[in-house]
């Protein structure tokens, strides 16, 4: 409950001082390429609940049907528009709305697609005990995933060499969650965000290359 009562009261404040931003987003989105705004792709949530997450379109129409599920590095079917808005991840800032819906919080397990929680052990299936969240340790661990799964085969290298980490760090949400420890993951994403490219030129320097709309 108190959770639930954090995630609406800065859901809400979030809104009224982001505003201007996501609406110069939306336009952004609206005036650069033909398509929706929005991307309402399905998510599986808590208690196996597929819901739609809000995310702004980065990609082209039919984008899914065109690739894999997994986004390559300088894939072809992300925007002009789309590439600014992923690397700062201002294509979540909609996710404000799946918050104040309930059907997400600001920090739990990244939802996935139905097509990897079907293949949750029982054990991972804990994963699917919380609300799903806007970021979590995997979100920053995994901060440029394009460049993690490189340009070849990005759905293989999602599937061997980022999901079982991910689902890894998730686990350890699940065990370890806190109001304090998500108050931490959330001033982390914070900073992490605002040193993006330094850090992300230091994280392509001391590691080797390694989904859509993920």
């Amino acid at each position: 409950m108190l959770k639930r009562c954090f995630d609406l009261l800065l859901a809400i404040a979030g809104l009224g001082m982001i505003w201007p931003l996501l609406l110069a987003c939306v336009l952004a989105v609206r005036l650069s390429s033909p398509g929706p705004i929005f991307y309402r792709g399905v998510r599986i949530g808590r208690g196996k609940k597929p819901f739609r997450i809000f995310k702004l379109r980065t990609m082209v129409i039919d984008a899914e049907r065109l690739g894999g599920t997994t986004t390559a590095k300088n894939d072809p079917r992300i925007t002009s528009v789309g590439h600014f808005l992923r690397r700062y991840k201002l294509d979540e800032l909609p996710q404000l709305f799946n918050v104040l819906i309930g059907d997400m919080s600001f920090v739990g397990p990244r939802p996935e697609v139905a097509e990897y929680t079907d293949q949750y052990t029982d054990a991972e299936l804990e994963i699917l005990s919380v609300r799903p969240g806007i970021t979590d340790l995997a979100s920053m661990e995994f901060h440029d995933l394009q460049d993690v799964v490189g340009p070849n085969h990005p759905d293989e290298m999602f599937r061997s060499r980022v999901l079982p980490r991910k689902i890894a760090l998730r686990l350890r949400y699940v065990h370890e969650q806190s109001l304090l420890g998500d108050f931490q993951i959330l001033l982390r994403t914070l900073w992490l965000l605002l040193t993006k490219p330094i850090w992300g030129h230091r994280w392509k320097q001391s590691n080797s290359p390694t989904r859509a709309n993920s």
